[in-house]
């Protein structure tokens, strides 16, 4: 398995994450499990989609042009061919690049890309394609200039989505509201209009992946990890650990220090909390 990340160039920092990459010519049939980062992406697969596992339990292909939506629990994949994917991670502030009003119902589902807008999802599949013939991440990067020149973030959610962002979740939203100068409902409105989910469950999420990075690279325990970021008690971690991740906390500690790239089934998510296979 190859998956590497790219960051963006400066001009568009502001809209967007990264542009990332998987090959896997040939994968495993086990289930791998990715979990919420709080983001939005834009997905073109290449070769063989995979099959993915909705919050309803139904499994389905993938859409080969996909609008990947804020996900609030495990999202599980299966290989069922070869792997060539390219997924571009939106700006938290900017997810309503796309989906534009659509945003908020569209939570916990990826939806065909061509249904939201057919002409941008041509341009971004060809733009896919031509990153892949000449391995390089220029014309996906080209393509989003000319979406994201006239898409202004919201400057509260911006500045809403930093404070949580630099303080890894642990915030109170009713005092991020006060700090931002605006009414708690007016700040909760627009955050999940242009986030795609609430003040709230994104800080939840932003807490979760730091706790994810800290197990992952240093030897602490859930109680160490759980104190270090806010969380009133180890029991408290290991219940958002398991409603987010799908996996036992013994597990996921085990696969993350002990057998770093033996457990199969956490290849996919480990890459994606280190930025790399």
């Amino acid at each position: 398995m190859r998956y590497v990340e790219h960051s963006p160039p400066q001009d568009l920092r502001r809209h967007v994450e990264c542009l990332w990459e998987l090959r896997d010519e040939d994968p495993a049939d086990a289930v791998q499990v990715v979990y919420p980062d709080g983001r939005c992406e834009l997905l073109a697969e290449l070769a063989t989609p995979l099959r993915f596992q909705g919050p309803d339990g139904e499994v389905r292909a993938d859409e080969a042009l996909a609008f990947a939506a804020q996900q609030r629990g495990p999202i599980r994949l299966q290989a069922t061919g070869p792997v060539h994917c390219f997924g571009l991670r939106l700006a938290a502030a900017a997810s309503s690049l796309v989906a534009g009003t659509r945003l908020p119902a569209l939570r916990d589902s990826a939806p065909d890309m061509r249904l939201l807008d057919p002409a941008f999802a041509g341009d971004f599949e060809s733009a896919a394609r031509a990153s892949a013939a000449t391995d390089s991440p220029e014309p996906l990067w080209q393509v989003m200039r000319g979406r994201c020149a006239a898409f202004v973030p919201d400057a509260i959610v911006e500045a809403a989505v930093t404070l949580i962002d630099d303080n890894a979740g642990d915030v109170r939203i009713g005092a991020l509201a006060a700090q931002l100068g605006v009414p708690l409902r007016n700040l909760q409105a627009r955050f999940l209009a242009e986030v795609g989910m609430s003040p709230k469950e994104y800080a939840r999420v932003r807490r979760l992946r730091a706790l994810l990075r800290t197990l992952d690279e240093g030897p602490a325990t859930i109680a160490d990890a759980a104190a270090r970021h806010g969380y009133a008690d180890q029991a408290h971690a290991t219940h958002d650990l398991a409603r987010w991740t799908g996996t036992t906390p013994a597990r996921l500690v085990r696969a993350l220090h002990a057998d770093r790239d033996g457990d199969g089934t956490l290849r996919l998510a480990a890459a994606f909390i280190r930025g790399a296979a």
